[in-house]
């Protein structure tokens, strides 16, 4: 079959059973936009950003458990995608990114935008290629899919010089592949299974603490079957969220900085910590030298390199979550543990998440609770900061990839395109942004791409004007210096202004007016008893993205805290108040 390098792309997409992609065109990718014009399999989402594109579908594969595929131009087009790799790479999202690049002839010459894509993204994916011949180009998509999914996923970036999209020969799509030196481990070591659970039965006041590894690898239903025959309770990191229902008697809530008090206090008192795919990232543990001083650690993760890097860990097991916790189920018994269970019990009755917070406007946790009660099984996407943590500790998560956030990175402007890529991926589901009104802005610009696709996300924006969690670090550490925190400032306001107030200058933008000019939805909420009526409301819409702009204390603060250099047991749960 003599074909172009560009209907061999497209080719290799229908192969992989590729049916959405997110881009944006440009010169170098032409051939391959040509040729995916006359494919009604594979539907072209134009977002209006790249970086738009990449967290789309980024997304979409969170959400879908599918790969996420993504086709920009090269240059600009290219280093766009440079944030929504990084992104996707700390929190290994399967994605395959397409980028044009100059002719090959051309590369190394300054050309129009022509960008070393290769070198500047090698530091964010899991690997990439620039294609330099014809025939290779099967094979390197074949790879790259195979890649992105397997072991711990990641994002593959293939760079396509422009005369390869062009150039014919006779070609066909490898139905297998062998990479040399790239073979995952699934199945755990017998032994250090065996190891793991004699220590689990040993263990006086075991605990179970799950991260987004678990979610990844699908494992969350063998979890749960665990958790009801040991009774064990569990933690989890922000990745780790959904894989058990969050109002299941054994969960204790998110663990880390503003992680729960039980949680919390669970890890500074186990004597077994039994982690799933987490990775003791900086947030999750607090300071190393105080972080679950008691405990031996059980760590199960699929990338070798990810286990023992930043805490010492007794019983390491290299596998696929799932097939570990397969392995381990029938070996595993029920621990004498009652006077745990009851400790733990009264850790979560003696300090429960409140939805009251400072100021005498709206309540965000409140805002959060009221979208749980009336979107029960939502797909929820964040911004990055205290919008975050509030969905994370206050919306009732019930299934796994349902929370879609920016873990490791924290990127904000994540939210929203990944928002529209979730929606994109599940018409028949709920998908709803909650967002900060400094993230939404990052990439406001995908309303656009929502009102063209008919996408009916809902954006919840918790409207303090403030950049809310610098602005919290400045009050609680910095002697409430609001430095280029706030964004009703102007330069005739008080230089060392602190306290927000009737005084301060109009909101800008008005994101009812945004959203009329975009052809959006858009409604304001400013008194508690329309919270829920609006947001009823707003889930009627069909085909239309709705904006709702709640007005929300301007100095609400997220609590728990574990301030810097605490442990997690050194917890602020509330006006500077520390345990």
């Amino acid at each position: 079959m003599n074909i172009s390098g560009a209907e061999m792309i497209v080719e290799s997409l229908k192969k992989e059973g590729v049916n959405i992609i997110f881009g944006y065109p440009g010169g170098a990718v032409i051939p391959i936009f040509d040729v995916l014009f006359a494919e009604p399999s594979i539907h072209v989402v134009l977002t209006r950003h790249e970086q738009g594109a990449v967290h789309a579908a980024d997304g979409y594969a969170r959400s879908t458990g599918r790969p996420g595929v993504v086709l920009v131009t090269s240059g600009p087009g290219a280093t766009n995608t440079i944030t929504g790799l990084a992104t996707a790479n700390f929190d290994s999202v399967p994605i395959v990114c397409l980028t044009g690049q100059v002719p090959k002839g051309m590369i190394g010459n300054d050309a129009f935008q022509e960008a070393d894509t290769v070198g500047i993204s090698r530091p964010v994916t899991k690997h990439n290629y620039l294609v330099t011949e014809r025939k290779d180009i099967g094979r390197i998509m074949k790879e790259a899919f195979y890649l992105a999914t397997t072991g711990r996923p990641g994002p593959v970036l293939i760079d396509f010089p422009k005369d390869i999209q062009i150039k014919k020969i006779d070609d066909k799509y490898p139905e297998k592949i062998q990479i040399r030196g790239y073979k995952p481990v699934s199945k755990g070591h017998s032994g250090q299974i065996k190891k793991a659970v004699k220590i689990l039965k040993e263990a006086k006041r075991p605990l179970f603490y799950i991260g987004g590894g678990i979610n990844i690898a699908d494992a969350a239903g063998i979890f749960n079957n665990i958790l009801e025959k040991t009774d064990i309770p569990v933690i989890s990191s922000l990745m780790g969220i959904g894989a058990v229902p969050s109002d299941h008697p054994r969960y204790l809530g998110m663990l880390g900085m503003h992680g729960t008090f039980a949680a919390n206090m669970a890890v500074s008192s186990s004597d077994l910590l039994f982690t799933i795919g987490a990775r003791f990232d900086d947030r999750a543990t607090g300071e190393l030298k105080k972080f679950a001083q008691q405990a031996k650690i059980v760590h199960i993760d699929i990338d070798p390199a990810a286990i023992a890097r930043n805490v010492t860990v007794d019983i390491p097991i290299v596998g696929d979550a799932k097939t570990v916790l397969e392995e381990l189920y029938p070996l595993i018994k029920k621990p004498a543990i009652d006077s745990w269970i009851k400790q733990t019990v009264q850790w979560k009755n003696t300090h429960p998440l409140s939805t009251e917070t400072e100021g005498n406007l709206l309540s965000p946790p409140l805002i959060v609770r009221k979208i749980s009660e009336v979107f029960p099984d939502a797909i929820i996407a964040t911004e990055v900061g205290q919008n975050q943590m509030w969905a994370a500790l206050f919306y009732n998560f019930r299934k796994p990839r349902t929370l879609l956030t920016s873990g490791g990175l924290g990127t904000m402007g994540y939210g929203f395109p990944a928002a529209i890529g979730a929606q994109a991926g599940n018409r028949d589901k709920k998908v709803i942004d909650i967002a900060g009104d400094g993230s939404i802005q990052m990439n406001i610009q995908e309303l656009a791409t929502a009102v063209q696709e008919e996408l009916p996300v809902i954006i919840a924006i918790l409207n303090n004007g403030y950049l809310g969690m610098v602005r919290q670090w400045q009050e609680l550490f910095f002697d409430r210096h609001y430095s280029s925190t706030c964004l009703m400032r102007r330069p005739s306001c008080p230089r060392d202004c602190n306290s927000p107030g009737d005084q301060c200058p109009p909101y800008v933008p008005d994101f009812i007016k945004l959203a009329k000019a975009y052809d959006a939805v858009g409604y304001r909420v400013t008194e508690e008893k329309d919270i829920e009526p609006v947001l009823k409301e707003a889930g009627k819409s069909k085909t239309r993205p709705v904006i709702i702009d709640f007005i929300v204390s301007r100095e609400a603060n997220v609590w728990p805290m574990v301030p810097a250099g605490a442990g997690n047991d050194e917890m602020m749960l509330g006006e500077g108040s520390l345990i």
